[in-house]
């Protein structure tokens, strides 16, 4: 599987995508006619490469004729259609405009198809988007990772005034994704990159298992104290990363320790965790200061149930503060199977590598189910229903 792998050293915008994409091997002169089919006009474009901090990178210049005009979501998916553009390309970058005018809504209080884009309605931002999904469709990528964001501060000059970094819709767009703050001042992540990361993205978080083929830099055009540079990896999954039995995934760890909690507390805490998104949910006992019993809470959720997790143990517990982790896990596929036992039908769990079933897991609520209708024990329906299952192999 060919992966790439958005490496935001100094953040990441349109231009910056373009730039290292092209730097990663995407042929400039084929980018711009896939560009030129657009039916925009009026628009110039400009790269060269520049040395930031030691590193060669391409910086991309994208200007145009003063007048053009802003446009809603409706006019962008038009120039998209319209556009001499593979289908996919297309179906992504009306996924990326889709998920901006979304982020613009919720910040406005209006609906996705009455936005009236401005920055992101330009030329430059059809032009970053549609040739940043087709870059990667050129490179044959079939899966997109994108690092955690770091996040300047400030303000930005907008059409709608002064606006705080990070930008609102930014913001919006960011809901349960890994973030972290850096010492600068200014706009690391714009609304572009943002709707690029997300949309495009299977996932944020850490790079997954892969081996590189070709390595492109992007440069942005604000001069900082740290490198202002989007890096880009191209490359084949390893062998771990490309068997079916799975994938992998970020999720996050929010822990938190308790000598104060009540088991009517701890109880409700993990009722409601699971039924608000956590995978998991699990206590431990600890020893805490002042010789005190405690009890360690651990939430295992994706990272867009972060926040949600935090919130729960912030407003649920005593606690004072959580602690937070990225990580990765690997997860084999799964399904179900109906197996026809002696007792009645069960639903037994498999989970498999590829075509190579590992383990069968029957339904504890079928069994249980079926035991006390036959007055039989509980362990002989699970057994039986795991030996129909093998048997049947299907």
């Amino acid at each position: 599987m060919k992966l790439a792998y958005l490496d935001c050293i100094g953040g990441i915008a349109g231009d910056m995508t373009l730039a290292a994409l092209i730097e990663a091997g995407v042929s400039e002169s084929e980018l711009l006619d896939a560009l030129r089919s657009l039916p925009i006009s009026g628009w110039q474009w400009r790269s060269e490469r520049v040395e930031i901090e030691a590193i060669y990178a391409r910086r991309v210049y994208i200007t145009h004729d003063e007048g053009q005009p802003h446009r809603h979501l409706s006019d962008v998916l038009e120039i998209i259609e319209r556009g001499d553009l593979p289908p996919i390309v297309k179906r992504n970058a009306a996924a990326v405009f889709t998920r901006l005018a979304e982020a613009e809504a919720a910040v406005h209080g209006t609906t996705p198809d009455r936005v009236h884009f401005h920055e992101v309605g330009a030329v430059d931002a059809i032009l970053d988007v549609v040739g940043a999904c087709w870059g990667f469709h050129a490179l044959g990528v079939e899966r997109l990772v994108c690092s955690p964001l770091p996040m300047g501060r400030g303000f930005v000059q907008a059409a709608h005034g002064a606006l705080p970094l990070p930008a609102p819709a930014v913001v919006e767009l960011l809901r349960g994704v890994p973030t972290y703050g850096i010492p600068i001042q200014g706009e690391t992540v714009t609304p572009t990159g943002a709707a690029l990361a997300v949309a495009l993205s299977h996932r944020l978080g850490v790079q997954p298992p892969m081996r590189w083929e070709s390595i492109g830099y992007g440069a942005g055009h604000a001069e900082r104290p740290l490198p202002n540079l989007l890096r880009i990896f191209i490359g084949e999954s390893t062998d771990t990363l490309q068997t079916p039995a799975g994938d992998w995934e970020s999720i996050v760890q929010i822990e938190t320790n308790l000598d104060n909690a009540t088991p009517q507390q701890l109880g409700y805490v993990m009722e409601r965790a699971l039924a608000e998104g956590a995978l998991d949910v699990f206590f431990t006992p600890v020893q805490m200061k002042k010789n005190r019993p405690g009890v360690q809470i651990t939430v295992l959720a994706s990272p867009e149930r972060a926040e949600a997790m935090t919130q729960l143990l912030l407003r649920e517990t005593p606690t004072l503060g959580v602690r937070y982790s990225l990580m990765n896990r690997r997860c084999l596929q799964r399904d179900y199977q109906r197996v026809e036992t002696a007792f009645g039908v069960v639903r037994v769990k498999r989970a498999h590598d590829g075509e190579r079933v590992i383990h069968l897991a029957p339904e504890y609520e079928d069994c249980a189910a079926l035991a006390q209708q036959h007055g039989a024990p509980l362990y002989a329906i699970m057994q039986e229903a795991i030996q129909k299952a093998r048997e049947s192999g299907d």
